[in-house]
């Protein structure tokens, strides 16, 4: 007896049904779903697929969420799985997976456990998805990008982080706040590390072409009386204000990742301040990431702005990479098994990469080797650099063995 759909339906067309515009996210926390749900109102993806390991009940219970809104989107297909299959054939995979710091743990730790996730992920997403571009999400997302970069062996234009987008649009919206214009009309950027020792472009702000230092030179200066700096004091510290009385923060950075979505999936080659290799730009000679504005498009990053920055903004950004670097030497340095390997990594002298610093100590976690001269303590590397944690925008939790990526 014929079913209901065939008396309806007269199939004329045996179709494969194989994506041409798939997006994934691995991590389904808070700025999970807020990134899956940007991309589903922006009409971005002909599939969405969400990742993570956590519990089978939950995970069905989100991507539900997500396909009882199907009336009022147009997207067709949205499936989720804890095994990395669901990913397959996707265009753009966007990781928001990352460890939360532990009590006590140190920065260069939680680095290092991050780096363990990543390999898993990374791994197999390329597995399933080789001609993809990853856009990371996950903090202290410039060292996580460089991991990822490290570990895909993709081109750096197909590996890309948030960076600064979101950054830069905090202070434009506080820019605008100051002056009573709408935010799209004032233009600025935020370039350098997403944190702390992110570095505003002062000498670049403008509404409608007209430079706000020709008409206050002592603009983000400790002189100037207007004290503007606080807005890039404000739009560094808004995450943790949104954190303080909700525990997390994510709807934000979903709408930005969705805003660099867009310009990938529809190769609207757009300018956005975004964390890429910055190898050789500005003086800086190590391999980090960093965000400076650049074109996105289907490609990923086809192309970088060449921004004339102040003395004193270049230098502030060469700060910053500096400081990373020393954080993903560190990070390199305890993985290592013994005393001479981690040596090594960062390098022949003691303090070779800033703060680093060789002290004994009978406890380390690290072997002694042959080569020691020190027979009865072990040596120890601490790091002691001055970590500027980037702000944290999402939600987080405790972790299980073996650590659960989360948003």
């Amino acid at each position: 007896m014929a079913t209901v759909k065939d008396q309806l339906i007269m199939n004329l067309l045996k179709e494969e049904q194989t994506p041409q515009n798939k997006i994934t996210v691995v991590g389904i926390g808070a700025v999970g779903m807020a990134c899956a749900l940007s991309i589903l109102v922006k009409e971005l993806a002909d599939e969405l697929a969400l990742f993570d390991v956590m519990e089978e009940d939950k995970l069905k219970g989100e991507v539900m969420r997500l396909q009882h809104c199907s009336l009022f989107l147009k997207t067709p297909k949205i499936v989720s799985g804890k095994d990395y299959n669901v990913t397959a054939n996707s265009k753009l995979v966007i990781i928001t997976a990352e460890a939360c710091q532990q009590e006590g743990e140190s920065p260069p730790n939680l680095v290092q456990h991050n780096v363990n996730i990543f390999k898993l992920i990374i791994a197999s997403v390329v597995k399933y998805s080789s001609n993809c571009t990853l856009l990371i999400v996950s903090n202290p997302v410039d060292i996580l990008t460089y991991v990822a970069w490290k570990l895909s062996g993709f081109p750096q234009n197909r590996v890309i982080g948030s960076g600064c987008n979101l950054d830069s649009a905090r202070f434009c919206s506080l820019v605008g706040e100051r002056l009573g214009v709408h935010p799209l009309s004032c233009h600025g950027w935020v370039l350098g590390e997403h944190g702390d020792s992110s570095v505003p472009v002062w000498s670049g702000v403008n509404v409608a072409g007209i430079l706000l230092k020709s008409l206050h030179p002592a603009l983000g200066t400790d002189a100037d009386k207007e004290q503007w700096k606080e807005v890039h004091r404000q739009a560094v510290d808004s995450a943790s204000e949104v954190i303080k009385p909700k525990s997390y923060s994510s709807w934000a950075i979903g709408l930005s990742v969705a805003d660099l979505a867009e310009s990938i999936t529809k190769n609207l080659r757009r300018v956005h301040p975004i964390s890429t290799m910055i190898k050789g730009f500005y003086g800086i000679e190590d391999e980090v990431f960093l965000s400076v504005p650049c074109i996105l498009g289907q490609n990923g990053i086809s192309d970088v702005m060449k921004v004339t920055l102040m003395p004193e903004e270049e230098a502030r950004l060469k700060k910053s990479a500096d400081e990373l670097w020393r954080i993903q030497k560190t990070a390199a340095a305890l993985k290592c098994s013994n005393v001479t390997q981690a040596r090594e990594e960062v390098g022949p002298e003691e303090g070779a990469v800033g703060d680093v610093i060789f002290v004994r100590a009978v406890s380390s976690g690290l072997e002694r080797d042959d080569d020691d001269d020190d027979d009865d303590e072990r040596t120890a590397i601490f790091a002691v650099a001055s970590f500027r944690r980037p702000q944290l925008h999402r939600q987080t939790k405790p972790l299980t063995t073996p650590r659960e990526p989360v948003g």
